[in-house]
C-alpha cells in the first residue's frame, strides 16, 4: 500500500509555495488528533493567484481546477508545518466556497477538483470526507475558490 507522498509523486503535479497568513490567523492548527487547516486560496507555483468568478471570467472546467490547486496548496501547508503528507492519516471534512454569479448552481463540482486530489492522496477510504460546497458572491481578492480543511493525524 502506497504512502501518501507517494500517491502524491504519481499525481505529477507540484505543490505550490506553503502561502504565508495575510491577516491575523494561523494556516493551521493542531488539537489533539485533528489539524484543522484555515480557509486556502488559489496560490500558484509562481505565488500568484488564480483570479476570476465562475460562471463570468471562469467557466466551471477553470473553476474546478482552481479548487484542485487550492487543494495543492493545502497540501504545501500541511507539507511546510508538519514536514510531510504521511503524518495525516484521513481528510475529516472539507468546506469549499465558490465565488460565482448568482445563477451558477454546479458548486460541488467545482469542489471536487480539491475532493479528487485528496482522494488521490489518501486513497478512496481516507481521502474522501464530509463536505460542504455553497456559492458566494465574492472571495478575498476576488479568488474564484477557498478552501478550508479538517484533517485527522496518523
Amino acid at each position: 500500500m502506497a504512502t501518501p507522498e507517494e500517491n502524491f509523486a504519481q499525481t505529477g503535479l507540484n505543490l505550490p509555495p506553503a502561502p504565508a497568513p495575510l491577516g491575523v490567523y494561523k494556516p493551521c492548527l493542531i488539537d489533539g488528533n485533528y489539524l484543522y487547516v484555515s480557509g486556502h486560496g488559489t496560490v500558484q507555483d509562481d505565488k500568484s493567484l488564480i483570479i476570476g468568478r465562475i460562471g463570468e471570467a471562469l467557466d466551471i472546467e477553470e473553476g474546478k481546477l482552481a479548487a484542485r490547486q487550492v487543494g495543492l496548496a493545502i497540501l504545501s501547508t500541511i507539507v511546510a508545518n508538519l514536514g510531510s503528507l504521511n503524518k495525516v492519516k484521513r481528510v475529516i471534512k472539507v468546506l469549499g466556497m465558490v465565488n460565482c454569479t448568482p445563477d451558477f448552481e454546479r458548486h460541488p463540482y467545482v469542489i471536487n477538483g480539491c475532493s479528487e486530489l485528496f482522494a488521490q492522496v489518501w486513497g478512496p477510504e481516507n481521502g474522501i470526507g464530509v463536505r460542504s460546497a455553497v456559492g458566494f458572491g465574492s472571495l478575498p481578492d476576488n479568488i474564484p475558490v477557498e478552501i478550508e480543511a479538517l484533517f485527522e493525524l496518523a
